[in-house]
């Protein structure tokens, strides 16, 4: 039995100051990139101001405000504010810390934890966070099925949860689980009170969600806004946080401007504290103006292509191995931003588990073309090619920005695959995957922890690929979750992504690297492990 305990009360003093949370890995592969303007340049002694809102300014809308239900950054980014998890990870060292939970037992086969919980914790309606919140919860996120597109997928051979006082809670496997403690440190993870739980899912989305977090919902208003206010009664920040009680700040404004030029200009202009969304052309006219910059690459699935095997042209393993072959990952850096790279795997650098495999995705159209022609996909006269009547062409929806799609839908064309591009909303694009009619899918999957392969391209859990059956891939996959020793999973996870790679069912590009503006005035604008926001210690001053 392992047991990990934290420090009676961590202590803070309000003199540390952290810029960004930007910081070597505990892997020491990847130095997380980011530059701060001459306002986060100030004496590290300076002292944080209450009070203030932060306005910051969204590309596109979250469809849904449930971080329960949604698993993409602009929800999360949002509830993390919200909710609080049973644990916390450090962003510096990846290694799991105290948060509602004091304590924690994990037994030898990863099979049994059990949580010692903090006193005193509280929801924003008033009442209490005991050992049978977290039961509830948890229990909810299984009825939840599928709607839970992470969650569910953390609690795979979920057996039981005991409580046997309000302070302890036991969450039993019935497989080994070594991914569980990392995932308990989520958003998906995070508690609602039970009038929430008790709302429909739909209702959740609107923003009808009260948590345990230093900031709660005031208002949600689609493509236009959504407001939070600090919770004053909270004082039960994360062990890792650089202070006690309340968030400094009075509240957060995020508004939805999808024009990058607009958020550009509000920013300079101090009508905006923050720009979720930078664009790379824009990144040195905001340092020359004494703007922050902050970057830190998202760890899990890097921003790839997943054909799916129900299409009529992806289905050809063929195909996906030349998509794979035909693109030049080194030139989609003339595209990027200087904070982003090219994928050298299907995880980013960031991931605990990271093993480099640049050499399986090296740019050769030769050998892309040679697969295809002796495939029987010929060349047509307007250069695309064509195999029994069928065209290989296909048109990708998305709803990121992505503009080095457009180098990508350019060096395929060179061998002879015609990628046709549709921006559309989320909420469009979420719809048109449902239908399953589509050949080839984009996308990303963030989490600090290797699993993140499990939950994107298992065929029992989100099935990327729509497979029919299970693999060898599978067993290796599960295989992850059955032993504690990382060099044992890290093993693992680079065979399952080299499978990934060789039968084309992951086409990685570009890692995804959160590129964001921060005024003058903004300080302590925090990343943590998953590389979405942590506002708790934010504050403002005077200055724009």
């Amino acid at each position: 039995m392992t047991t990990i305990s934290s420090p009676a009360a961590p202590t803070r003093s309000p003199q540390r100051r952290s810029h960004f949370a930007l910081a070597v890995l505990a892997a020491g592969s990847l130095l997380l990139a980011g530059c701060s303007g001459s306002a986060q340049a100030e004496d590290e002694n300076a002292t944080p101001q209450d009070g203030g809102t932060l306005k910051i300014a969204y590309d596109v809308d979250p469809t849904c405000l449930d971080g329960q239900q949604q698993g993409t950054n602009v929800t999360l980014n949002v509830t993390r504010q919200i909710t609080d998890s049973l644990t916390d990870q450090d962003p510096e060292t990846q290694e799991i810390k105290p948060w509602l939970a004091e304590s924690w037992d994990v037994s030898d086969d990863a099979k049994t934890f059990t949580f010692h919980l903090r006193d005193g914790v509280k929801f924003q309606d008033g009442t209490d966070f005991t050992s049978a919140s977290v039961k509830e919860n948890f229990e909810a996120i299984q009825d939840l099925g599928a709607k839970a597109s992470l969650g569910q997928t953390y609690l795979d051979g979920l057996k039981s949860i005991e409580t046997p006082d309000k302070q302890t809670v036991t969450f039993t496997f019935d497989k080994s689980n070594a991914q569980f403690l990392q995932a308990t440190s989520t958003m998906s993870l995070g508690f609602y009170s039970s009038d929430t739980l008790a709302k429909s899912p739909e209702e959740r989305c609107t923003g009808d969600i009260v948590g345990t977090g230093p900031f709660q919902v005031k208002s949600f208003e689609h493509n236009k806004s959504i407001e939070l206010a600090r919770f004053d009664d909270y004082d039960w920040p994360s062990s890792i946080a650089e202070h006690e009680g309340p968030a400094h700040l009075d509240g957060i404004e995020f508004s939805i401007v999808p024009e990058a030029s607009v958020r550009n200009g509000s920013l300079l202009s101090g009508q905006v504290d923050v720009d979720f969304s930078v664009q790379s052309q824009d990144e040195k006219t905001l340092e020359a103006q004494g703007l922050g910059i902050a970057s830190r690459p998202n760890p899990g699935v890097v921003y790839n292509l997943v054909p799916k095997l129900t299409g009529n042209i992806a289905k050809d393993k063929s195909v996906r191995q030349a998509l794979v072959k035909g693109i030049d990952r080194d030139q989609l850096q003339s595209v990027i931003s200087q904070h982003q790279a090219p994928a050298t795997s299907v995880l980013a650098k960031s991931t605990p588990e990271y093993e480099d495999l640049s050499d399986l995705l090296a740019y050769d159209p030769d050998g892309a073309k040679k697969l295809l022609e002796d495939d029987g996909w010929k060349v047509g006269d307007d250069g695309i090619r064509v195999k029994d009547g069928t065209k290989l062409s296909t048109t990708l929806t998305y709803w990121q920005d992505a503009p080095f799609l457009e180098l990508v839908q350019q060096q395929l064309r060179e061998i002879g695959f015609d990628l046709k591009l549709e921006k559309k909303t989320t909420a469009e694009v979420t719809a048109q995957q449902a239908e399953g009619k589509e050949e080839l899918t984009f996308g990303n999957l963030t989490r600090a922890d290797g699993d993140v392969l499990r939950n994107y391209f298992g065929v029992d859990e989100q099935n990327g690929n729509a497979r029919k059956k299970k693999e060898k891939l599978d067993d290796i996959l599960a295989r992850t979750t059955s032993t504690l020793d990382e060099k044992e999973r890290t093993a693992d996870f680079t065979k399952a992504a080299k499978i990934l790679i060789d039968e084309g069912y992951s086409i990685p590009i570009v890692e995804l690297s959160g590129v964001i503006g921060t005024g003058k005035n903004v300080h302590d604008f925090k990343y943590e492990a998953s590389s979405r926001f942590q506002i708790y210690d934010t504050w403002l001053d005077g200055e724009r």
